[in-house]
């Protein structure tokens, strides 16, 4: 397992396509402003929770390199601890990545700490990142996402083609074709996570790293 990608610093902000603008056209959710501001925002104007529901928006805590925050929207629930999202700006300054993994590994399962799919490596992120919780629309809808100059530079990354549940959804862009190799797999051992999670004040990065691949070559 390697750590989950950075969010693009300030200085990349004028070109590269950002996590906000991204997670309200696709959401409709609207607010604006930087993600760590959106939770307290979104008080007296939309429900807050800690339930993953399709067409929420996941709102990161800053923390590290992750210093404005993070939101994304989650796309498809599959599990009280496991939903696809869809997000940009995460593992690849500007890139766009539709319906991956991320996963709670918080002790009270209330979404307060965040694994998410890194698609460059192709497997889960190692960084735990902190989270307020989901911000609920008002009329639950994924809408399609069009690249917008306007909006910075952006390229689709990754994407698992989950084909949404609701016929009455506006539908994203065609699926694409792309080499399998870019597909994420949704398939996690997550015995491997639950052994990267043990006493993780006691073990370093390299430490885990080194493990999992132990473990891997003895099966």
């Amino acid at each position: 397992m390697l750590l989950s990608g950075l969010i693009t610093t300030p200085v990349l902000g004028a070109t590269m396509l950002q996590c906000v603008p991204y997670a309200r056209i696709v959401s409709g959710v609207q607010i604006y402003g930087d993600a760590l501001t959106w939770w307290d925002q979104a008080e007296n104007h939309y429900r807050r929770g800690h339930t993953p529901r399709r067409g929420a928006v996941l709102a990161f805590r800053p923390a590290g390199p992750m210093v404005l925050g993070h939101v994304a929207v989650v796309s498809k629930v599959l599990d009280d601890r496991r939903v696809l999202i869809r997000h940009a700006n995460w593992s690849v300054p500007g890139a766009i990545e539709e319906d991956v993994l991320a996963i709670d590994v918080s002790d009270a399962g209330d979404w307060s700490e965040v694994r998410v799919w890194h698609s460059p490596t192709n497997q889960m992120g190692a960084r735990i990142n902190p989270a307020f919780g989901f911000i609920y629309p008002d009329k639950p809808q994924l809408r399609a996402f069009r690249p917008d100059p306007a909006l910075g530079d952006s390229v689709r990354l990754a994407s698992a083609d989950v084909r949404a549940d609701d016929p009455d959804e506006e539908q994203a862009a065609p699926p694409r074709k792309t080499r399998a190799a870019s597909q994420p797999r949704l398939t996690v051992d997550m015995r491997a996570i639950h052994f990267a999670d043990a006493a993780p004040s006691a073990r370093s990065l390299g430490d885990i790293i080194a493990d999992v691949k132990r473990d891997s070559a003895l099966r």
